[in-house]
């Protein structure tokens, strides 16, 4: 065992330790160091190695220098590797922490697989009935167009301005971002900003116009996806259709209407820049509020286009030389009116809107134009001697298709609606609705009554001269517009009787069945009145007032379109022969005289409510019935203004262009009851000498002549005029 092998010849393991290298029992030494404990070795090789640098010869210094040099180049790569590792860290967290924002952000978002481009609200196209645009209404003040239908360089005005790099970015153009801070910077101000047209339309169509960094995330997120659902083209449509303009008008045809009278199809290169330079800022830019501003604006689109390759050296020039300039608003933009109407009734028509739709009115664009001038040129002209500060006007064909609306002087100034819903005394206007109740009871226009005082209780009506004429007939009676032979018929007639006759016709207001009914004293509107007399125009016919056509969708697929919507027969055809020839009185010897249009036959009443609040006339041919109103909104009295005055004038001044080249109609059953003319010189529309120096000098009156006597009675109208208001020019 001395050698350490067994029998077999194995070798056998040895504890045996020389002397003086451990200590213990049988002199092994089998404790730990401290190069055997975790962390122990470091230490340990330290020491080794201090305790063999003691034991190495100095030989060895040289070499040791070059080890050390070595150690050092390392420890200075380690640094700069420490540096570019610690900027590689920064930058992923910054990665994550930017994902992580823009994570958060897009939470907030609906999911993108939810994401729609919501609906534009719907515009409603309301056209005239040549098809031309009267007005728009809706939210968005104009219709939707599409890209292929504009001019190519009206889209290429909001590239060139706000985003020239629209066809090559992906949403959000870094370029620009960086281009808009150095703008910035240098102006020292926000001179820029950094948004694409994607990113604009973006805000337009998810979010709200608030300021803020999280808002810009979004709108750089929602940007992201619109430019990976739709393509350019796509996105500049929907863009151009949803921006806003000012005044209202949302897209570009809203604002081509709003601002130049005209469809986006047709503005020209000027106009096309100041659209595209108006959306950075609608209430400075507005060409109708600030135009050298918005000219300036327009000079600076126009040089991008040129830059940009958009339009030609010569097209600039053109653009710069004739800079655009709002279209003038025509009158008192009193389409609006018909407009209002329009949008009043279409629920009759149809159901809940969901896109555009086009409504085709029976307005007549140069009629509109002609009433509309008719009324305010006389207003302007002698509404202030009259005190009368308000007016409004229908004219209807008699199967009661409105051909012009006029609801007030100036829509801009008031947008009520007087044609269509003030409710006035109509005063002797509502005349023909009691002698038309007589009429079918029996009398003709040849029945004699009595003018005379009357006494009802305690109400004395009296004609508005305070003269009478004695027996006259109805013919003469309703010309002269005689109150107390009215009220006579009322009585005869009941005035439950003369309600149910003008509801019959088409009143619709409430009316007060009483003995002062024959005067006209229940409120009216002007649109009841025409659409009533319309029913002697047209020979008996009643008819509803209407004013759409037919509505169609944006797609052509038809909505509404009018049938049939008469009333049927309301007046036997004798009696509307014998009404129309008691009104054509009117124009003969009445109070309407100065109103008469030769060549046609004409008929109609004129009408003026106590202490001249107020004034009207309606009149009608064959062909076109028309009504006038006049008077002031807090129902002031006017200064004398009659039936027979300014509504007569205004009247007459719209027929005669309305009529104009147009073949005379006759008026129904006229002919049949028609007066023969009078031949005996004796006849007169004027009072008698004798009766002018009475007036004047207090003296009687001469007698008032009878049924058979020569002589017609003066056109004294009850509640018009009289000799001596024309004899000392009041009234004219």
């Amino acid at each position: 065992m001395a050698n350490g092998r067994g029998r077999d010849g194995r070798g056998e393991p040895n504890f045996d330790v020389p002397e003086g290298r451990g200590a213990g029992r049988g002199g092994a030494d089998l404790r730990l160091s401290r190069a055997d404990r975790p962390g122990g070795g470091v230490a340990s090789r330290s020491r080794d190695s201090e305790d063999a640098g003691s034991r190495r010869a100095k030989p060895a210094a040289k070499g040791g220098a070059r080890r050390g040099a070595s150690s050092k180049k390392v420890r200075r790569r380690s640094l700069l590797g420490r540096v570019v590792y610690a900027g590689w860290v920064l930058g992923l967290w910054a990665v994550v922490g930017i994902a992580g924002l823009i994570a958060y952000h897009a939470s907030q978002l609906p999911p993108i697989d939810q994401l729609a481009v919501p609906k534009r609200p719907p515009n409603i196209a309301i056209l005239a009935s040549d098809g031309s645009l009267l007005a728009n209404r809706g939210e968005t003040g104009g219709r939707v167009v599409g890209i292929k239908e504009l001019p190519s360089y009206l889209p290429r005005a909001f590239v060139a301005i706000e985003d020239r790099r629209f066809y090559s970015h992906f949403g959000v153009d870094p370029v620009g971002i960086l281009r808009a801070i150095g703008q910035n910077l240098t102006r020292r101000g926000v001179a820029q900003g950094g948004s694409t047209l994607t990113q604009q339309l973006a805000k337009n169509l998810f979010l709200t116009p608030e300021r803020s960094a999280s808002r810009k995330i979004q709108e750089a997120i929602l940007a992201l996806w619109l430019e990976h659902k739709y393509s350019k083209d796509e996105l500049l449509e929907l863009y151009l259709n949803r921006v806003y303009f000012g005044a209202g008008a949302y897209g570009v045809e809203a604002a081509a209407q709003r601002y130049f009278g005209k469809p986006a199809k047709t503005v020209s290169v000027a106009e096309a820049a100041m659209l595209g330079g108006l959306v950075q800022a609608p209430s400075r830019l507005a060409p109708n509020r600030n135009l050298p501003a918005a000219q300036a604006r327009a000079a600076q689109v126009v040089a991008a286009m040129q830059e940009l390759g958009f339009i030609t050296a010569q097209d600039a020039k053109v653009a710069l030389a004739q800079p655009a300039r709002p279209a003038s608003t025509r009158g008192g933009g009193s389409a609006n009116y018909v407009a209002d109407l329009v949008m009043d009734v279409l629920d009759d028509f149809v159901g809940t809107i969901e896109g555009d739709i086009v409504v085709q009115t029976t307005v007549d664009t140069n009629l509109q134009a002609t009433a509309e001038k008719a009324l305010v040129d006389e207003l302007n002209a002698k509404g202030g001697r009259y005190n009368v500060g308000q007016g409004a006007l229908v004219s209807m064909r008699p199967d009661g298709a409105i051909r012009a609306l006029i609801g007030g002087r100036d829509y801009a100034q008031s947008q009520f609606n007087r044609a269509t819903t003030a409710k006035r005394q109509p005063g002797s206007s509502f005349k023909p609705f009691v002698y038309l109740a007589a009429v079918e009871r029996g009398a003709t226009p040849d029945t004699v009554k009595e003018d005379a005082p009357i006494k009802i209780g305690n109400w004395q009506p009296e004609n508005y001269s305070h003269q009478y004429e004695g027996p006259v007939t109805l013919r003469t009676a309703l010309a002269l517009s005689l109150n107390t032979v009215a009220v006579r018929l009322g009585q005869e007639v009941g005035a439950k009787a003369v309600v149910q006759t003008a509801q019959r016709l088409g009143i619709t207001s409430a009316l007060q069945a009483n003995g002062s009914i024959a005067l006209g004293t229940s409120e009216v509107t002007p649109l009841e009145m025409v659409g009533a007399y319309s029913a002697f125009a047209n020979g008996g016919t009643g008819v509803i007032p209407y004013v759409v056509a037919g509505v169609k969708a944006a797609d052509g697929k038809v909505l509404y379109k009018r049938g049939e919507g008469a009333l049927g027969r309301v007046i036997d055809p004798n009696a509307v022969g014998m009404m129309n020839a008691m009104m054509h009185e009117t124009f003969v010897i009445g109070t309407a005289k100065k109103g008469d249009i030769p060549g046609w036959d004409l008929a109609g009443k004129t009408g003026t409510s106590q202490d001249f609040r107020d004034a009207w006339f309606i009149g009608y041919s064959g062909s076109l019935v028309t009504g006038i109103w006049l008077g002031n909104d807090d129902g002031e009295p006017t200064k004398k203004a009659s039936g027979g005055n300014l509504p007569v004038e205004i009247w007459k001044s719209y027929m005669s262009v309305a009529l104009k080249g147009q073949t005379p109609v006759p008026l129904p059953g006229l002919n049949r009851w028609r007066k023969a003319p009078e031949t005996t010189a004796s006849v007169a529309s004027a009072p008698s000498p004798g009766n002018i120096l009475g007036q004047i000098f207090g003296e009687p009156p001469a007698p008032a002549p009878r049924p058979n006597a020569a002589r017609r009675p003066a056109a004294r109208d009850s509640d018009d005029r009289n000799f001596i208001e024309k004899l000392f020019g009041i009234g004219e």
